[in-house]
């Protein structure tokens, strides 16, 4: 059977090339995000393999079942970039990565957090010139704030069990409460609660309609002052217009992002690049209390073979005709 892979960068490659001798498939990988303008690409494939900036509309999926296309695999947890009733209309199945290396998310937004507390890179630049000046460097103790995490799943718990380490007080915020969350003394509050009383915030719940600017101009107005945002989970889970004026006003104290609100109009630029023509991304990027990463929180090799793994027998339970109930969507 023959796989496309989209946005496949050299690292994807070496990681699915490695671990794919024992499944037969001949894998194919392609540079180019997958949309409309790029879906001919998809022509000769019987499934396919997408990243989070893929778009596949109603229009991409109208021509990927012409092409005969049965499957998409989703090598990460997100979906919203699928439109998954026109996907089940035409009959093709799609399967996604629910889990991989929930500690390398959760550290990451740990990261996040000590590199904008301590202002790290900013004391990196100045050592760089030779500047041993402490003066703005000033940070705070862990110990003792409140960190609000939204989102109580996988990487959730296990950000929250690191955070217990440093002595917080942790409030968290679930439509599904997790009873070992409770058992470990922590209170689930309502998002407003959690809002008004934490020092730090920070996300890790998907992308939907009902989720989509949750972190919006009203939501930062009753936030305490100089409060602290990490967001590692999806980009439009925050106003960014918001969050820009919340910087100005200097409600937001620091603001560490994995993600960007309107990414996929960046993700076929060169990132190394001194021009990136999104206005509002360079707005963003010129507060030195913002630390931007790009979904660099799965980055490790761990969290590699792991999505690897689990792509692979994705395609290998559609080439066989059976469905993962853990892995594949309705």
């Amino acid at each position: 059977m023959k796989v496309g892979f989209f946005s496949c960068k050299p690292y994807d490659r070496a990681v699915f090339e490695s671990r794919s001798s024992q499944y037969g498939f001949d894998l194919v990988f392609i540079e180019s995000s997958l949309n409309t303008e790029t879906v001919a690409l998809a022509k000769p494939f019987d499934a396919i393999c997408i990243f989070v900036n893929d778009d596949i509309n109603s229009k991409v999926l109208d021509k990927l079942h012409e092409f005969g296309i049965i499957h998409i695999a989703l090598r990460c947890t997100g979906f919203n970039n699928v439109d998954l009733v026109k996907a089940e209309q035409l009959g093709i199945s799609v399967s996604r990565v629910p889990s991989y290396s929930a500690e390398s998310v959760a550290e990451h937004a740990l990261a996040l957090i000590l590199g904008l507390n301590r202002k790290l890179l900013k004391a990196n630049n100045r050592m760089l010139h030779n500047n041993v000046e402490l003066d703005g460097l000033l940070g705070f103790n862990l110990r003792g704030k409140t960190i609000g995490i939204i989102g109580t799943g996988k990487i959730g718990r296990v950000f929250i069990n690191i955070l217990s380490g440093f002595g917080c007080k942790i409030l968290c915020h679930d439509p599904s409460p997790c009873d070992s969350i409770k058992s470990m003394g922590h209170d689930y509050v309502d998002l407003p609660e959690l809002i008004k009383r934490s020092d730090i915030i920070s996300l890790h719940c998907p992308l939907t309609m009902q989720t989509e600017h949750m972190i919006g101009h009203t939501e930062i107005t009753n936030m305490k002052d100089n409060v602290m945002i990490i967001n590692t989970s999806r980009g439009s889970l925050i106003n960014t217009q918001a969050a820009i004026s919340g910087l100005k006003s200097r409600k937001i104290g620091y603001l560490g992002i994995d993600m960007y609100e309107m990414e996929s109009e960046l993700s076929d630029d060169n990132m190394n690049c001194e021009r990136i023509s999104d206005t509002t991304y360079r707005r963003l990027a010129t507060f030195s209390n913002v630390l931007i990463t790009y979904h660099l929180g799965f980055f490790t090799h761990e969290s590699l073979q792991q999505i690897a793994d689990t792509t692979l027998v994705n395609l290998q339970y559609c080439f066989v005709g059976k469905v993962c109930p853990d892995t594949f969507l309705p």
